[in-house]
């Protein structure tokens, strides 16, 4: 259970990094409250899960989520590059996910 709290906690963290583009510096009060509320429930979440998971790994995958799944989002909605080394290193992230899920 912890790894699926784990994992919504990074889809969280996906939404309010993609949510701080959208707040134009905080300046719009309806983006801006998305993104601290996604920002809360995601550090509420992988607080939830290091009860039961190592710190490092916990907060390593959380990041790592976040980090791919933000990349994804930039690809997805703002056209964002591409190019293959960028690719590359979003797979040796998620290799580093799986290793660490993998060694738990």
């Amino acid at each position: 259970m912890s790894w699926i709290i784990l994992f919504l906690a990074g889809l969280f963290e996906i939404g309010w990094a993609v949510g701080l583009k959208y707040t134009e510096g905080f300046s719009r009060p309806l983006p801006s409250a998305l993104t601290i509320g996604a920002m809360l429930i995601s550090l509420g979440l992988l607080g939830w899960a290091m009860k039961e998971l190592p710190l490092g790994t916990a907060y390593a995958v959380w990041t790592g989520v976040g980090a791919v799944g933000t990349v994804i989002a930039g690809i997805l909605l703002f056209g964002e590059s591409m190019a293959p080394m960028r690719l590359l290193s979003v797979a040796l992230i998620v290799g580093g996910l799986l290793g660490l899920k993998l060694s738990h």
